[in-house]
């Protein structure tokens, strides 16, 4: 199995060619896109090549997730514990966007090693952001105790128009997912993988995992959910977390481990999808070549049997030829 890496590498190796260039540099105004939907606008001027401008969207909303100011509950905070005095926030955001940073890449730490690791955290920027719903409850998660002013069932965003939901207690979060997908294909596929995800999570070797379970029908957990957020043609996947999945250095891996499953899923079954394919090309060619090869020996046989010429005689032929 594949996890997909948090930093986006094409804003990673943006930030570190502009660091190493020093002094010099060009004009930079660039989009790019990554997967959900999530797009950036980073720009760069050489009036002032050492300070980035980057803004950021995310997937649109369903509408039973609950924003603040456009961003996710805690996102704000998030950004600022994890940036410092190396990014502010520019309020309001550029137009079509929901969150727009100024980077100073002068306030950089002067060591290799922490720089950096503060520009894959700049880099990772989504998580930071989508993240921090998530990463709020599960800190008091392992403290075993429940986030104040939270509802009883909460709804995140990870997909455009699609949520996941987290139910917290003191010594649980239980987080479900609807899943869907659009292709018939991809559908079934899903389905089995799903299927198989859930009875892997029985081998004796993954007991420290969450436990996890899937259902083709809606679980109570989502009880009174709208019957639009509860649309999954490839069942519902809960996972139930502990708090000794998110202790320490177990917390981050945990939140974009959540944060990212369907996108997980996805990766696997269009892989899945493309190793059939694959499968049925190669076969379909081995039969080819075995037409061919039967085809060429029938036509041996043919120029065996039809090669040579035969003359008929007749009887008064027959009898001249003896005289």
């Amino acid at each position: 199995m594949i996890l997909l890496q948090s930093p986006s590498r094409f804003l990673l190796q943006i930030l570190q060619d502009r660091v190493l260039s020093g002094d010099k540099g060009v004009d930079i105004d660039c989009h790019t896109v990554e997967f959900d939907d999530v797009r950036y606008h980073i720009q760069f001027s050489t009036r002032n090549p050492k300070v980035m401008v980057l803004s950021v969207a995310l997937p649109l909303p369903s509408p039973e997730a609950i924003l603040y100011d456009g961003l996710p509950l805690g996102a704000i905070e998030a950004i600022k514990a994890a940036y410092g005095p190396v990014v502010q926030i520019l309020d309001p955001p550029k137009d079509g966007f929901d969150l727009t940073m100024k980077i100073n890449l002068t306030k950089l730490p002067p060591d290799e090693e922490q720089r950096n690791a503060v520009l894959t955290q700049i880099a990772s920027v989504r998580e930071v952001v989508l993240g921090a719903p998530l990463k709020l409850l599960l800190k008091h998660l392992a403290s075993k105790t429940v986030a104040p002013n939270v509802d009883k069932l909460v709804a995140l965003v990870h997909r455009p128009n699609e949520s996941f939901f987290l139910a917290p207690q003191a010594d649980k979060v239980t987080v479900v997912y609807p899943m869907r997908f659009q292709d018939s294909i991809d559908i079934v596929l899903a389905t089995s993988f799903l299927q198989e995800f859930v009875e892997a999570r029985r081998n004796a070797s993954l007991n420290n995992a969450p436990s996890c379970m899937w259902s083709p029908a809606p679980p109570l957990e989502l009880k009174g959910v709208s019957s639009d957020a509860l649309n999954a043609n490839a069942g519902f996947v809960t996972f139930v977390v502990s708090p000794r999945h998110v202790e320490g250095k177990k917390l981050d891996k945990t939140v974009w481990s959540l944060l990212t499953f369907h996108a997980y899923v996805s990766y696997h079954v269009k892989c899945s999808e493309g190793f059939m394919h694959t499968r049925m090309r190669r076969r379909v060619e081995s039969l080819i070549q075995a037409l061919d090869r039967a085809k060429s020996d029938a036509e041996k046989l043919k120029k065996l049997v039809h090669g040579g010429s035969f003359k008929r005689l007749s009887l008064k032929n027959d009898s001249n030829s003896r005289h």
